[in-house]
């Protein structure tokens, strides 16, 4: 079963992603690579804990239904608007946001600069991501709880998966499978860690 931190690493380092990040930003694939290795762990567990609250989760599903782009991974980091990444950094971060850059730059072995540039520029990616997700999964469940439905050959995330090109539908699913199975605990430190207290948060808030 992969989680969404998996699903996220492998759509937005699949090397036509990283391509088009070089093309946009002029930073090497090489430390775009490293910079979202260490990044995309840490930004999960800070949108986690914004999320843990009911006004938290609601102010990030105000910010989901800004961020609806259905194009292909690479295509949206190539027309990802910076700026707006920039804001979406000072919503997760807080006033943590230099001290977690300079860490990640550590930890990357890259120039503070350059992780500031290349998280602007995939923090609108990433909301987009997770919005497909949050609304292909809610979907979903909502899908289950019909009569007659059969799920014995997975759900139907034809879109989630045009969108995050190169992963299989079988992740997918079994990530899908597990929440509306209730097998996942929410509360645990690896939920908070790789994305599934998030989503949980999510959508408990949606089904209200």
């Amino acid at each position: 079963m992969e989680t969404l931190l998996q699903l996220l690493l492998k759509s937005m380092t699949q090397q036509s992603s990283i391509d088009a990040a070089e093309k946009k930003t002029g930073i090497s694939g090489v430390s775009i690579l490293t910079i979202l290795s260490y990044a995309l762990p840490i930004l999960i567990k800070f949108l986690t804990r914004n999320a843990g609250s009911q006004s938290g989760a609601q102010s990030l599903l105000g910010a989901l239904s800004q961020h609806t782009s259905t194009k292909a991974m690479p295509q949206q980091i190539l027309e990802a608007d910076e700026s707006d990444g920039q804001k979406i950094l000072g919503h997760i971060f807080g006033d943590q946001q230099k001290q977690t850059v300079n860490e990640i730059a550590r930890q990357s072995k890259v120039d503070p600069s350059a992780v500031l540039t290349v998280l602007a520029l995939l923090a609108p990616v990433l909301l987009s991501s997770l919005q497909s997700v949050t609304a292909a999964t809610a979907n979903a469940q909502q899908q289950a709880k019909k009569p007659g439905v059969d799920l014995s050959d997975g759900l139907d995330v034809s879109d989630l998966v045009a969108i995050f090109q190169g992963t299989q539908q079988s992740g997918v699913s079994g990530l899908l499978g597990a929440l509306l199975g209730g097998k996942v605990d929410t509360s645990t430190p690896q939920a908070a860690n790789d994305g599934t207290a998030l989503l949980g948060s999510l959508l408990s808030l949606m089904g209200k």
